[in-house]
């Protein structure tokens, strides 16, 4: 959970996640869509879905142990080579070297490394220094330290450099260069891409329907999408032609990922109480406001559902 997300944001998912999955036998038992649920809010939902996969394969190829060989753990979906170190080092007291962006950032002012830490070179340098730094004794004690430094002093904005036990040595406090290491990554400008969502709606249940496994909000539920509101308005049309459908726009939506801008147009279908509807998909289904089921969905989802007073 704080792969991309701040502790104070994952601290009550993770209270949460725990109640209900004490231990990898219940979440590998658990169904998908209740660990997204619970997952719902925290964004990058791929990591969900791995944590649900990996939990599987603990289960079915190694009886339910949590593996300790690094080849064996990193195998699992979603644990690579920085996050399985860690898992190593913390628990095991095994010596690995990590690096995610907090120790990427201690490591390149240390060392005074140039260059984009994104970038394949420079983080083949940063992994060599990483390993090079690391302890052979109290593995977890330096693993949770070089990631807190890294977290809590060694800030990318206003480093505390005087309070950073490590400063004397420190490149990038020796030259003043702190505001320029690491270096930035190249500017991009952040496309933007717009879909339409077909909201309808009958009485207290609104049609949702499963994401594709991969992609943005993978397997969540969600509306309907098209590309376009004439797309939107064929489909309508050819699950219930009579009498025609009357869309109403809602007011858009805008929501930003990392590496894009999605520009949500949704489109309000008010279904009469007796008229029947053709379902499409195996992965449609009717969501409930008086029995909301426990279902993964994405933030603006859930805004939507609220903005029309179906509780999630």
């Amino acid at each position: 959970m704080l792969q991309q997300t701040q502790v104070s944001t994952a601290v009550p998912y993770f209270e949460r996640f725990l109640v209900r999955f004490p231990d990898v036998a219940s979440l590998a038992a658990a169904p998908l869509d209740e660990v997204l649920h619970l997952w719902s809010g925290l964004g990058y939902y791929a990591r969900a879905r791995n944590l649900h996969r990996a939990a599987g394969v603990v289960m079915t190829r190694h009886g339910g142990v949590f593996p300790t060989d690094f080849e064996a753990l990193t195998a699992l979906p979603g644990i690579g080579r920085s996050t399985g170190g860690a898992i190593l080092a913390l628990a095991c007291g095994q010596r690995h070297a990590i690096l995610d962006g907090n120790v990427k950032r201690v490591l390149a002012r240390w060392f005074g490394v140039e260059g984009d830490p994104g970038s394949a070179a420079v983080q083949t340098q940063l992994w060599m220094h990483s390993d090079a730094v690391t302890p052979q004794a109290r593995l977890a004690d330096y693993t949770q330290a070089i990631m807190d430094l890294g977290a809590t002093l060694c800030t990318r904005a206003r480093p505390d450099c005087a309070r950073c036990p490590v400063a004397a040595g420190c490149v990038a406090a020796a030259t003043g260069r702190t505001a320029e290491l690491p270096g930035a990554r190249p500017g991009r400008r952040r496309p933007t891409r717009r879909v339409v969502w077909l909201v309808i709606r009958q009485g207290h249940q609104v049609l949702l329907a499963r994401r594709p496994p991969s992609g943005i909000w993978g397997g969540l539920q969600g509306f309907p999408e098209f590309a376009s509101r004439a797309a939107a308005l064929r489909a309508a049309r050819s699950r219930a032609p009579r009498p025609a459908p009357r869309l109403v726009p809602l007011p858009t939506v805008r929501h930003v990922f990392t590496h894009f801008e999605l520009l949500i147009e949704p489109l309000l279908w008010e279904l009469e109480p007796a008229a029947s509807l053709a379902m499409e998909e195996a992965a449609e289904s009717w969501y409930n406001s008086r029995a909301p089921a426990k279902v993964g969905l994405a933030a603006p989802v859930a805004a939507l559902l609220s903005a029309l007073a179906l509780p999630v």
